[in-house]
């Protein structure tokens, strides 16, 4: 099985992929503070309340705009799972081809979105995700990443707006 971790400024998403088939999704609030004794702990708590046996897990990728956390969640997985995790990045071979210059200026999020994006729904296409900010990316027809933009998400522009005193 798959262990898949999608680590967003605000939210820590993991989901579990028994081939194609996800079974089981959680999440968590990101945390820089939490150990990697935290981390594995929690890790293991989902999957004994899913009743999931977590040494079935022979893989872990991992997409992180978070990169003080990298470290702590590559530990994680050594010491939980024995099992060294895969970071995506503009150099993992994802399959998409990044035309955006400097490549390794689009983060590991777009990068799985685009690739999710073009899997379910072909090309071209434009992929938004609404989190901590919320982007827009640009799928061409040949598949590849053209570019995007990325503004303040929903929740940071509503609390900015009601923060302010009238």
């Amino acid at each position: 099985m798959l262990l898949v971790i999608d680590v967003g400024n605000s939210n820590t998403s993991l989901g579990v992929f028994r081939g194609a088939e996800l079974i089981a999704h959680w999440r968590l609030t990101t945390n820089l503070a939490r150990t990697v004794d935290e981390y594995g702990v929690h890790a293991r708590n989902l999957f004994e309340l899913a009743h999931l046996d977590f040494k079935a897990i022979d893989a872990i990728a991992i997409a992180s705009v978070v990169p003080p956390l990298n470290y702590t969640l590559k530990r994680m997985a050594e010491v939980y799972f024995q099992i060294t995790p895969l970071f995506v990045d503009n150099a993992t071979n994802t399959g998409l081809h990044i035309l955006y210059e400097p490549a390794s200026d689009v983060g590991a999020d777009r990068i799985v979105d685009a690739v999710a994006a073009i899997k379910k729904y072909g090309t071209p296409c434009i992929v938004v995700d609404f989190g901590t900010a919320t982007t827009f990316n640009a799928i061409n027809a040949n598949g590849e990443y053209v570019g995007g933009a990325i503004t303040p998400g929903i929740m940071i522009s509503s609390e900015a707006l009601f923060a302010r005193d009238w």
